[in-house]
């Protein structure tokens, strides 16, 4: 049976070998996902052409997702873990020297206010701001104690942060990620809508083609959602650092806000973060966990993204299948996404025509129950918004642009074929359907809708519709 939702894998020493790689992309992954948080360049080059390769041996069309670290705070190195107990106070300086806990976040002492939280490992640990040179120096009260080791990871939810979102390594990073020729790249700790075409403006330079993940994992990314999403091409609901910037109760509200705002808006979006984490150790998900899964699938969400469950956990199959299991179970359900069909106007503007065949087309589909909705595509919008109305009729997307047919990967609900052929849109329509019934997909006596533009020559936006039996 074919998923709607997508599976996003973040590879790591467990999966980074040709053959695991093979295996996990075979158990259902549909997107890599290259942290450069964690990744040499060497590494990544190397990951980056064995998945082309399986793409080219196999016919598979698994996307890419390279994922910046962005400004990532942290502290210095100990000689030995640190003991921090309540009511004890401690002092954090942007210079290394005795007596201080370095901070890599050289605005830190300007930044912070009086009784800012600060937040480390995660929100384990808790202290307070108490006072600041603005300078270089700041004297902090641990409200709440633990063992703080070496390069942890400081969040200031309290603070509005004068960082870039592109740091030097990011950029670096970047130089790198525009050399291989990939489909996605991930934006970290995005604040503004500004953060995102700062990005755009370099990818522009470039004459890059790659595709922008927003990351909202910042109170102020939440405050500035909707700008956010009307500029970038898809959104990660990164859970970990947004439940510790924000009160954790609220992210679920924020899951569901944002799912919702991204599909009304035909912007794809992915839940990351601690989906199936205990399988990082242990064979068998919580029932929390599949709980967690499987209303991520209910709510729409594109794709679901593995963390350090297939980068560094001990049964990377066993969770992919998992996962895998939990969406197929859910979307035959009673309860599928496709249930909750949005009927909406379409947008306005330069693509009113493609919107509106796109919308009706799902509409007729629902009407009829047809099978399928076919797309020929150059660009990939129109199967980009035809996935976005979640419609119970699979999305089959034929193009000669492998990299559109990649980066559709993640998009909900959407297979991909190469096709070259096409002369004509009569004759696309014939090989399209014909293809599909020698692949078993569609059956004979299965009622679908073409959607494609004419003449098929121009390659231009989608214009016609046509419904058919096979």
């Amino acid at each position: 049976m074919i998923r709607k939702t997508k599976i996003i894998a973040t590879i790591g020493p467990s999966t980074s070998s040709k053959e695991m790689l093979s295996a996990i992309m075979k158990k259902g992954v549909n997107v890599c996902r290259l942290n450069f948080s964690h990744l040499e360049h060497s590494i990544a080059e190397k990951i980056i052409y064995d998945i082309k390769e399986l793409n080219k041996q196999n016919g598979t069309h698994t996307a890419i997702l390279a994922d910046l670290q962005g400004p990532k705070i942290r502290v210095g190195d100990f000689a030995k873990p640190l003991n921090l107990k309540k009511g004890q106070t401690i002092e954090f300086s942007t210079k290394k020297r005795k007596g201080a806990v370095y901070i890599n976040y050289q605005e830190f002492a300007r930044d912070v206010k009086e009784n800012d939280n600060v937040l480390l490992d995660d929100g384990k640990i808790v202290l307070k701001v108490q006072r600041s040179n603005n300078i270089d120096t700041v004297i902090l009260k641990v409200e709440f104690g633990g063992i703080l080791h070496s390069r942890k990871g400081v969040n200031l939810p309290n603070t509005s942060i004068s960082l870039p979102c592109l740091t030097k390594k990011d950029l670096l990073d970047l130089k790198f990620i525009l050399n291989q020729d990939i489909e996605w790249v991930g934006l970290s700790f995005v604040r503004k809508s500004k953060d995102v075409l700062d990005l755009r403006k370099k990818l522009k330079l470039k004459k890059s083609t790659v595709k922008i993940i927003a990351k909202i994992e910042k109170p102020e990314a939440i405050s500035n959602i909707d700008d956010i999403i009307d500029v970038t091409d898809a959104i990660m609901v990164a859970r970990g650092d947004l439940g510790v910037e924000v009160p954790p109760q609220k992210v679920p509200v924020y899951q569901k806000m944002i799912v919702n705002k991204c599909i009304s808006k035909s912007r794809p979006v992915i839940i990351a973060t601690q989906m199936l984490e205990s399988m990082t150790l242990s064979p068998s998900a919580t029932r929390a966990e599949v709980n967690d899964v499987a209303n991520s699938v209910i709510d729409g969400a594109d794709a679901l993204m593995l963390s350090g469950e297939t980068s560094v956990g001990k049964f990377p199959l066993k969770v992919v299948d998992t996962m895998r299991k939990i969406i197929r179970d859910i979307e035959y359900s009673k309860h599928n996404i496709s249930k909750n069909i949005i009927a909406r106007d379409p947008l306005l503007g330069s693509r009113f025509l493609s919107n509106s065949i796109c919308l009706n087309a799902v509409q007729i589909a629902e009407q009829v129950k047809a099978k399928a909705i076919i797309t020929n595509t150059y660009s990939g919008y129109n199967s980009i918004k035809v996935s976005s109305f979640r419609p119970h009729a699979f999305i089959y997307v034929f193009t000669n642009n492998q990299k559109i047919l990649n980066s559709l990967s993640l998009v909900w609900g959407v297979q991909g074929f190469y096709y070259e052929g096409g002369q004509t849109t009569s004759s696309t329509i014939k090989d399209t359907k014909k293809i599909l019934r020698k692949l078993k997909y569609l059956k004979k006596g299965d009622l679908v809708i073409n959607i494609a533009s004419m003449p098929a020559r121009e390659k231009g936006m989608t214009n016609m519709m046509k419904l058919s039996k096979i």
